[in-house]
């Protein structure tokens, strides 16, 4: 297209396009950057919408053309013409070196005001630009514009992005990038609604976060040392859609996230008792396979909060799931003077309930023992083992109620009476399934004799 330059001064590319509709598509990229800028500089302008979006749909052209196979990004260059699009979603590899060619296509675009970058993204989402793609774009262009830019204008392009990423693939937004976001925002004051989306986004990708990610200080002073409230929201969202939608391994990997967190703010003096119960409890059971790590943070809790009443420590302990507390880890409780009572009777049991589904079942016991074929003498002391885990469950109940400080070192002495007889008892199991191994070899092998004999008898 031909462009009649001015001696006076700069050519005026807005007129120029303007006046020569259908030949937009044959300017240099240069040109494209420059008229897009008087644009930004001069809206709203009469009648130049149609002019914008002819600039911005060759601009987004280009722009596809970044992502073409080549060799280096020095070599490709956005006014190439000729050129085929290749930015496509066929391999991950392809992906990382497209992105990677496309960046320095979008130091140009960081000039642009918020308003034409949404145009521009937006522009990229209708030609069915990969989503990584216009995700790292926007990082880039919240990063680099904002090192020059007013307090005001860095609360607009931080909500323009956020609303731009709220509509992108969940998948594509990276974790890293939206808590980096975050931390800007959090001197912003932006508004409620771009503050949820963030919050929202960064839920969403709460698998994909780290323990220096969450460990974000508290906005209120006085607080909390950490924000629990924030932590909180963000698994919120990300159980959003219901427990069943989130896939077990996500579920898993962020309660192992969880454990760290609530052992960094276990030790704070200032974390009440609800806000840890719900830090403990915010995520169900079937995402943690054992409650290990949340004991040792409950322990820690309980040392730094050693003031805290009975009924309250009770209700603390209340979060854990007893029955997937390690054997170590319950005898550990038992004896842990910082826990109420009541919790080491709780451990006890649990760990009672274990050893009796390690005992065979009483039916197939009599079943073997009462055998025709089978020539094995059993020492019955099931028995004995059913009485002794008989008065340890006898003992809980006794103990069901809130204890006087006064029986304190009597029950911790009858506690680790109990806890000596539950490991004779676990030594017992241990040789009943031994026996009961024998028992079962041998009681096929008798019923098997026992079979081919039976024809003869009978002849």
């Amino acid at each position: 297209m031909e462009m009649n330059k001015s001696a006076s001064g700069p050519p005026n590319f807005l007129k120029q396009t303007e006046n020569s509709l259908d030949e937009i598509r044959y300017l240099t990229w240069s040109e494209l950057l420059v008229a897009l800028k008087e644009f930004q500089d001069s809206l709203p302008v009469k009648n130049s919408s149609t002019t914008l979006e002819k600039c911005l749909d060759s601009l987004v052209g280009r722009l596809a053309l970044a992502c073409e196979t080549s060799p280096c990004p020095s070599s490709c260059s956005p006014d190439s013409s000729g050129i085929r699009f290749s930015c496509d979603n066929r391999s991950t590899e392809s992906l990382k070196n497209c992105s990677s060619r496309a960046t320095w296509v979008f130091e140009d675009l960081v000039a642009l005001n918020p308003n034409l970058v949404e145009m521009v993204a937006k522009s990229m989402v209708s030609r069915k630009f990969n989503h990584v793609i216009i995700s790292r774009f926007l990082f880039y262009y919240h990063k680099s514009r904002l090192i020059q830019a007013t307090f005001d204008e860095k609360r607009e392009i931080t909500e323009t992005v956020v609303n731009l990423l709220y509509c992108l693939d969940r998948t594509a937004i990276s974790c890293k990038g939206l808590f980096g976001i975050l931390r800007f925002a959090s001197t912003l004051n932006m508004s409620k609604c771009f503050r949820h989306k963030l919050e929202g986004m960064i839920g969403w990708r709460m698998d994909q976060a780290t323990l220096d990610n969450l460990l974000i200080p508290s906005p209120t002073r006085g607080s909390c040392q950490y924000d629990v409230n924030l932590v909180l929201r963000f698994l919120k969202s990300f159980l959003g859609k219901g427990i069943s939608a989130v896939p077990l391994v996500q579920l898993e990997k962020v309660a192992s996230l969880m454990d760290l967190y609530i052992a960094e703010a276990a030790p704070d003096p200032r974390l009440k008792p609800s806000k840890f119960l719900s830090l403990v409890t915010v995520l169900p059971d079937s995402a943690r396979d054992s409650y290990d790590g949340i004991y040792r943070a409950m322990d820690i809790y309980l040392e730094v909060h050693a003031w805290l009443s009975e009924e309250e420590k009770v209700n603390v302990c209340s979060g854990l799931n007893f029955e997937k507390l390690s054997s170590e880890v319950c005898n550990h409780l038992a004896q842990n003077k910082k826990f109420p009572s009541k919790s080491a009777v709780q451990a006890l049991i649990s760990r009672h309930s274990k050893l009796k589904g390690l005992l065979p079942e009483t039916n197939q016991i009599k079943l073997f023992i009462d055998s025709p074929c089978s020539s094995v003498d059993i020492v019955d002391t099931k028995e004995d083992k059913d009485e002794s885990c008989q008065q340890i469950v006898l003992y809980a109940r006794n103990l069901g109620l809130s204890v006087s400080t006064e029986n304190e070192k009597k029950i911790r002495a009858h506690l680790q009476g109990m806890q000596w007889r539950m490991v004779q008892l676990e030594k017992a199991c241990r040789n009943m399934q031994t026996q009961m191994t024998k028992i079962m070899k041998s009681s096929r092998l008798s019923s098997h004799s026992c079979a081919r004999s039976i024809p003869k008898l009978c002849s």
